[in-house]
């Protein structure tokens, strides 16, 4: 992918898709500033991060034109004066539609699926009363279970050492697997069952919520399909749902996290960061 030129903190490309929702590329635009084009919808994205993903992934999937400004995590560009203009929650992802500006994956998420039903398919987040429940009582769960747990195992396994000056301790990184498999069963026993997605026959928001978080995890070197049967069978429907190229190229930055280290220590905001994250790991 190629990067615009650097815009107040962030680096900017465009998304263009064709009338039939297939990727037609991104368009480079000139390196000197520019205005955005006022009906392109912003996203406010950094790939490392699991609900950006999800959001990438959707407008992506379902042909939603977007320009992707690049917030780069590691660097501290959230913290920027030019990224808190758009969001004093300063984190990612952050939508805007034209004056409208939206925090949080799962809004944005819906929002998306609702602004755009008359060409988004239905199953994405179904209209069915009893169906569109069982979407938003994955979605509710997630976020303090699997999401929670595979973000702990993601950032003991990437980013402690860096961060704390040491190894994880192993009764930490036990205690944190565990809890994550048993979010993962859950997932199998409760939410996904034997059906071939979580919702039923088709994909849903739920199951695209879910995949991206369980690649966190996945992408420090931990196989925790291992030993799970359904859960590789299902990961490998959503993959194909979603088209493996688009997947692949979401996950890629996260796929290589073990150069994300090194890149923090060269950040030179680090101090900054270093307080925040060892609120997270006592």
């Amino acid at each position: 992918m190629r990067l615009t030129a650097r815009r107040g903190g962030v680096l900017s490309r465009r998304w263009i898709t064709g009338e039939d929702g297939r990727h037609r590329g991104n368009v480079v635009e000139a390196k000197h500033l520019q205005p955005s084009d006022p009906d392109m919808m912003e996203l406010y994205l950094d790939l490392h991060s699991q609900p950006c993903r999800s959001v990438f992934l959707f407008a992506k999937a379902v042909g939603i034109p977007f320009e992707f400004k690049l917030v780069d995590l590691a660097a501290g560009q959230q913290y920027s004066e030019d990224f808190g203009k758009i969001s004093i929650m300063r984190k990612v992802p952050v939508m805007k539609d034209g004056s409208f500006i939206l925090t949080e994956s799962v809004a944005i998420l819906k929002y998306l699926a609702q602004k755009h039903s008359s060409s988004v398919a239905d199953h994405w987040y179904p209209a069915d009363l009893k169906q569109r429940a069982c979407v938003n009582e994955y979605l509710s769960w997630q976020h303090m279970n699997l999401r929670t747990h595979g973000s702990k195992v993601f950032l003991l396994r990437a980013l402690y050492p860096i961060i704390m000056g040491s190894e994880v301790p192993k009764e930490k990184m036990d205690a944190a697997i565990e809890d994550l498999n048993q979010s993962l069963n859950l997932l199998e026993e409760k939410f996904l069952q034997n059906k071939p997605f979580i919702i039923g026959n088709k994909i849903s928001l739920a199951d695209l919520v879910a995949i991206v978080e369980i690649m966190q995890p996945v992408g420090t070197g931990l196989d925790v399909f291992e030993g799970r049967p359904k859960l590789i069978a299902w990961r490998e429907r959503v993959k194909k749902e979603l088209g493996e190229k688009l997947f692949d190229e979401a996950h890629e930055v996260i796929m290589k996290v073990t150069s994300l280290p090194q890149k923090m220590q060269s950040n030179s905001d680090l101090e900054m960061l270093i307080p925040k994250f060892r609120k997270i790991f006592s």
